[in-house]
């Protein structure tokens, strides 16, 4: 490697730093150093899963020796028993691992000022304008994960390269505890003879489609006419055809952009199959996307419910309101009308709210003739609700139709049941 071809790579340097197996990960170090455990849950087929009793019965994150046994992520938890009777399930704790991703972060801070947050166990760091500062690239990498292993307990790989599509792709090398470089030169060796399926951005749908026009690696993918990608598979065949080339101009972003859209959604412990308790989940998810709305300091002017019957068929509608808002009963009074006009009466198991064209919160309201409501009081009323809950937690104040009911009254996001674990009532082995 000649001088020229390093201040070329130097230019743009790009990390990818990914958890491995960061839910199962976290949980088996906290076991380790806080709760006096002696087994390490990455070392045997272990899986983070989902309250079977609450509907969410489903595998979050998988150890490595659970993987040999074809065992993935988002499958049920009777599919990965079945293919491992002697599978350990632990539940899952977000409270822990928003703690750990923290952790995780504000180490990559130290290292760059501009880190962009792409999940809870992921980030791209450009190292850029500081990379020299500790070594070359690939010693840098090194520093960062050693420095994960030693200090936090977790192991991390990370992808090197000039663009943050190829840092992704080489993170997603071979694991755990690794570094990979990807260069724009190294692409057909490393890259080229991998299935379209490990291409980012392409899902199931986009790799049979990729299939049966017999495109199955992503070097054929990248030779192949773009014009006739586009053809079969309009906008997205141009950036799959980019991709696979090597090509992406998104930049790391510190701050993650301004959202287009709140929403929240739930699965209710039973099949709904009345109004009454329907419109319940409705006003629970009103309150946690209103509260979001009001905490960000804006509005939105459109309200969509969706519902997903026991079938697993999926319906939504959607509808302008008259003025933009943020206030709670605003928001449950357009998402009672929607629903009303699109239940079909048959068993519900998943409702949803969500809105858009969201509008900075002093957008002015659009005054309605012979319209009554205080909305300066509804206002006064939902700050006073959000200071409360904000002093003293979110169960500081309970609507009344909430009080001895089974709906949560704030649903939606991470449900309570897997905020934390009562270690007092399972076996840390």
């Amino acid at each position: 490697m000649d001088e020229q071809e390093v201040n070329i790579r130097l230019e743009n340097i790009i990390f990818h730093i990914d958890v491995n197996s960061a839910f199962l990960s976290w949980e088996a170090v906290f076991r380790l150093y806080h709760k006096g455990g002696t087994l390490d849950l990455r070392e045997v087929a272990s899986a983070v899963g989902g309250d079977m009793a609450m509907r969410h019965g489903i595998i979050l994150a998988k150890s490595i020796p659970a993987k040999r046994y074809g065992i993935k992520t988002g499958e049920t938890i009777l599919e990965a028993r079945r293919k491992c009777p002697n599978l350990i399930l632990v539940p899952p704790n977000y409270g822990l691992y928003e703690q750990c991703s923290a952790a995780f972060l504000n180490l990559l801070r130290e290292y760059s000022d501009i880190v962009e947050q792409y999940s809870v166990d992921e980030a791209f760091v450009d190292m850029t304008a500081s990379c020299q500062l500790f070594g070359t690239p690939e010693e840098t990498a090194r520093q960062i994960k050693n420095r994960i292993r030693e200090e936090l307990g977790f192991t991390v790989n990370v992808g090197i390269s000039s663009n943050k599509l190829l840092a992704k792709m080489a993170s997603d090398f071979a694991k755990p505890d690794r570094v990979h470089t990807l260069y724009p030169e190294e692409i057909p060796g490393k890259m080229w003879s991998l299935s379209v399926s490990e291409l980012f951005f392409v899902g199931r749908a986009t790799t049979q489609k990729l299939f049966s026009m017999g495109i199955r690696t992503i070097g054929e993918l990248a030779t192949a006419d773009p014009r006739w990608l586009r053809s079969f598979l309009k906008k997205q065949g141009e950036v799959v055809w980019a991709f696979a080339n090597g090509i992406d101009l998104s930049p790391v972003l510190s701050a993650p952009p301004a959202n287009k859209g709140y929403g929240n959604s739930t699965t209710t412990p039973y099949d709904v199959t009345d109004e009454q308790t329907a419109r319940k989940v409705l006003l629970s998810l009103a309150e946690t996307v209103a509260n979001r709305l009001r905490t960000d300091g804006v509005q939105i002017e459109v309200v969509a419910v969706g519902i997903r019957y026991s079938d697993l068929s999926y319906v939504s509608h959607q509808k302008r309101l008259e003025s933009s808002t943020n206030l709670t009963l605003e928001i449950y009074k357009a998402s009672c009308e929607l629903f009303a006009e699109l239940w079909s009466g048959r068993p519900i198991r998943h409702l949803g709210v969500h809105t858009g064209r969201v509008q900075d919160e002093d957008f002015t309201r659009q005054l309605v003739l012979f319209d009554q409501t205080d909305y300066e009081k509804l206002a006064r009323m939902d700050e006073t609700v959000d200071a409360i809950r904000g002093r003293f937690g979110m169960d500081a104040v309970m609507r009344a139709a909430f009080l001895d009911q089974p709906i949560d009254h704030m649903s939606g996001g991470i449900s309570r049941e897997k905020r934390t674990v009562d270690y007092s009532k399972i076996t840390v082995q």
